[in-house]
């Protein structure tokens, strides 16, 4: 064959993986960050994962769906990712479950609570996206961004390839490399911390009512005008500020207020933009410029009680805008 020829055959090749994994990029993506909690970290694997797969492409034999075969490859790319880079540290410390037999212990610490907020959108429609299933019950919705970072990475693997995904016990036990009962085991597990943290997030209320969205409103303007005062009232008193990746936290109301007092550049001269990460509340956060106008600065995911705002996660990171479709530069 002439050098014309295979460079034919090899840009079909290309053509034809293309227009087969394409279709599955998206759930990829959502899989991938489940498991790593950092948007940028998941696309990343995603893209390793279909490197991957395009080197080994000639020897899938199809004996599994080409869709469990690439998440087969995503799941152990994850798990080889978090195996090998250095961990950041809890910012709450709060701890999750001790590791098992089949689980070794993680010298270097566990992970964060808090995830990097991903669009809504993202989680698509179609029945058979995982996230969908997921995100489509309401306390699972509450609970799952601290859930996740409370399980060992492959717990919460297990969990999302189980129930989920809905894959045999088997076929899992086959992906990393153990037995069955070992599955059922981690599947156990995991369930009852899932459950415990569950029961935990029954406090915690979705903005839905009137009294909620008026305190999300409040937020906004005590914010925007810059007014302790006010924004002491919507906190409750044990109120926690978490500023990822920095593993320090502010803790109760009054340190949070003296911190947006007299550190926060953006307290007092920024623009409120509402949305929502993982079910819960949120405010894109745009800073006043020296030109004038408001640039993107931070992301704030809120947990809202019965009582007030509990939590808040500031995600100071301006390229998270673009991932939740939202423009750099606020326009009133």
């Amino acid at each position: 064959m002439d050098r014309a020829r295979r460079d034919q055959a090899l840009a079909d090749e290309i053509g034809d993986f293309a227009s087969l994994t394409d279709p599955f990029r998206r759930e990829l993506l959502v899989h991938c960050r489940r498991i790593l909690g950092s948007v940028d970290e998941a696309e990343d694997l995603v893209q390793e994962t279909y490197l991957r797969a395009w080197r080994a492409y000639e020897d899938f034999e199809g004996r599994s769906s080409l869709r469990s075969w690439l998440y087969r490859i995503a799941t152990n790319a994850c798990l080889n990712a978090i195996e090998t880079r250095g961990r950041r540290p809890m910012p709450t410390g709060l701890g999750g479950p001790a590791p098992g037999a089949d689980e070794a212990a993680d010298p270097a610490g566990r992970e964060p609570t808090w995830l990097e907020p991903i669009a809504d959108v993202l989680f698509g429609t179609a029945a058979e996206d995982p996230a969908k299933v997921v995100m489509s019950r309401a306390t699972m919705r509450l609970a799952l961004a601290t859930a996740w970072q409370h399980l060992p990475p492959r717990q919460r693997a297990v969990l999302i390839l189980r129930e989920v995904l809905n894959w045999q016990a088997s076929e899992v036990a086959e992906l990393l490399g153990t037995t069955s009962t070992a599955v059922h085991s981690m599947l156990q597990r995991a369930r009852t911390q899932l459950s415990q943290i569950t029961m935990a997030a029954d406090d915690v209320a979705e903005p839905a009512d009137r009294r909620q969205r008026h305190l999300l409103d409040q937020y906004v303007t005590a914010f925007e005008i810059g007014d302790l005062t006010l924004l002491m009232q919507l906190l409750t008193e044990d109120a926690v500020c978490e500023l990822p990746p920095d593993p320090a936290v502010l803790a109760g109301r009054e340190e949070i207020a003296r911190f947006l007092g007299t550190e926060c550049p953006a307290f007092g001269t920024c623009k409120l933009v509402r949305c929502t990460v993982d079910g819960r509340p949120a405010f894109a956060t745009y800073m006043l410029g020296e030109d004038g106008a408001h640039h993107a600065y931070s992301v704030e995911v809120l947990t809202v009680t019965d009582s007030g705002i509990a939590r808040i996660v500031s995600h100071q990171k301006p390229a998270l805008f673009g991932d939740l479709g939202l423009p750099t530069r606020f326009t009133a």
